[in-house]
């Protein structure tokens, strides 16, 4: 029989025994579904039934929360795990069944797993890592209906106060979540200074707090000054470098995103006899008049005010070249000489040297030189290949005998010129496959003259030295240049001529795979051919 059942019994009882309370007495035993739990004890007998029980209906939840005050006050506030939606709406009895003995557990939460959400205060940072005595105990419970009780995890409200000291004795308010999150209490990483009085622009929003908040001792206790800090005036914070001579306006020139950035729309350079033009405008005023804004500075020529990076070479006596020939105040580089230009004169720019910067030649090795600076390729460029190619090949180090001003990588060099003629697949190989080596060092070098013809200096030797003669494999006897399939090879030109059985045989059977010194290799060179070396 469930407890469905036992319910409807019991007030079908309870109907017809409300006039007869003096002979209930004896029928008690057959009257009620079981004995209550040990909290309810006190509850037990047939007087007691309406307490709970609403005579001919079931047990209703307002009877619980007339004794439960606790319970009813959270949800009324709508909070706590009673007000969730897994709860909210069911009966009490639907998880506190009652009738079941003594020992019935009749709550059965579990701490273990809970989700603590549910309560409707999710744990996070800092939060998630604290045991629950750690908050739901006597000290911070506030409902003075659940403080005498054992181990309730009610009564704790969410506010930080409640289990926190307010460091700040409430000069802030309240709400510490607008500068504080559950992951660390000093990163004040959520607070939106743009609410304030003073808004964070430019410069300020890097600036540390600390800066303009200082620490103060309260309570014997340091804590940073966030209410009356002055900020009416930029003198509040920062010195007057000017002493007072522009006044206290320090905006009408300057702005938080620097203080060297000078507003300089506030002053009309344009008025004097220099106006700001390009580059100009963006100069900081104390590059041409110092700490004195007052001052008158030199301005006829360039030099007045930059270093002649020329050194006069384009001066002639007391004449000073007009740099506007090469440059404008838009910038110093790039030049406005023109390739145009360039091509006037007796060097002409072609291919690859239209890209290069003007320095790349001129700027040698940390000086402008334009005047006898040299025409040849190795008056700019190392001959990185030194006497690896001899004078045959690259007569007066001229390098235009292989290369082109349009690609360094373009060559139009011979090969058949030389003692190695290309065939086969060494015709699709760069030049750097076989000319180009990298040494331990990093060092790049590029071999030609003395680069060995012999396949090995190239090639790893596979067969790990079986074919040498004389230090030499001497491939081309089975390979050729078209693959490395041995084509050439003919088995009945070695000692062992195959024959019979031995022509349909797989090469493995007679030439195993070897290793030595951690090298794998097939082992061609076989030394006894004798018929029991194969056959036992």
């Amino acid at each position: 029989m469930n407890n469905s059942t036992v319910r409807k019994i019991f007030q079908l009882i309870c109907k017809i025994l409300v006039g007869f309370t003096f002979f209930l007495s004896p029928l008690y035993a057959q009257i009620s579904p079981g004995d209550l739990t040990t909290s309810h004890a006190k509850y037990e007998g047939i007087s007691n039934c309406t307490k709970c029980h609403v005579l001919g209906k079931q047990v209703q939840a307002s009877k619980c929360l007339d004794c439960h005050t606790e319970i009813k006050k959270l949800i009324d506030a709508d909070r706590g795990y009673h007000s969730g939606s897994d709860v909210k709406g069911k009966n009490c009895w639907d998880c506190h069944s009652e009738h079941h003995g003594r020992n019935f557990r009749i709550v059965n939460f579990k701490r273990d797993g809970f989700d603590h959400a549910k309560a409707g205060y999710t744990l996070t940072g800092k939060h998630a890592e604290l045991k629950c005595d750690d908050c739901h105990k006597p000290a911070f419970i506030r409902m003075h209906e659940v403080i005498s009780r054992k181990n309730s995890l009610l009564g704790l409200n969410q506010a930080c106060k409640d289990c926190h000291e307010d460091i700040h004795k409430g000069a802030v308010g309240d709400q510490c979540q607008t500068c504080h999150n559950t992951s660390s209490f000093k990163a004040v990483s959520n607070y939106d200074h743009s609410k304030t009085a003073f808004k964070l622009t430019g410069e300020h929003t890097k600036t540390a707090c600390i800066k303009c908040h200082p620490v103060q001792i309260v309570d014997g206790k340091e804590i940073p000054k966030l209410k009356g800090i002055a900020f009416a005036s930029c003198e509040n914070c920062h010195k007057d470098v000017h002493l007072g001579k522009f006044g206290n306006d320090c905006q009408s020139c300057h702005s938080t995103t620097g203080f060297k950035n000078v507003n300089q729309k506030t002053f009309d350079h344009n008025k004097t006899d220099y106006p700001l033009v390009g580059k100009h405008q963006l100069v900081n005023c104390s590059k041409c008049h110092g700490n004195d804004l007052n001052s008158k500075p030199r301005h006829q020529n360039c030099v007045d005010c930059h270093t002649d990076y020329h050194n006069g070479e384009f001066s002639s006596g007391a004449i000073v070249r007009d740099c506007s020939v090469c440059h404008n105040l838009d910038g110093f580089n790039p030049s406005v000489f023109t390739i145009s230009d360039h091509n006037k004169i007796e060097f002409k720019l072609t291919g690859a040297h239209l890209a290069v910067p003007c320095k790349n030649c001129h700027q040698k090795p940390d000086k402008w030189h334009f005047r006898d600076i040299g025409e040849k390729c190795i008056d700019c460029h190392k001959n990185v290949h030194g006497s690896e190619i001899t004078n045959k090949f690259m007569q007066d180090n001229n390098c235009s005998a292989c290369h082109f001003t349009d690609s360094w990588n373009t060559i139009k060099f011979d090969h058949s010129l030389t003692t190695f003629t290309l065939e086969g697949k060494h015709k699709t190989v760069s030049c750097g496959e076989c000319h180009y080596k990298e040494e331990d060092n990093g060092k790049k070098i590029f071999r030609f003259g003395s680069l060995n013809s012999g396949c090995e200096s190239c090639h790893k030797d596979i067969h790990y030295g079986q074919f040498l003669v004389n230090g030499n494999s001497n491939c081309g006897r089975c390979h050729t240049f078209n693959d490395w399939k041995p084509e050439k090879f003919n088995h009945n030109q070695t000692r062992f001529s195959l024959e019979g059985a031995h022509q349909k045989l797989e090469c493995s059977r007679c030439h195993p795979v070897l290793t030595e010194n951690n090298n794998q290799y097939v082992k061609y060179k076989l030394e006894d051919f004798r018929c029991a070396a194969c056959h036992s």
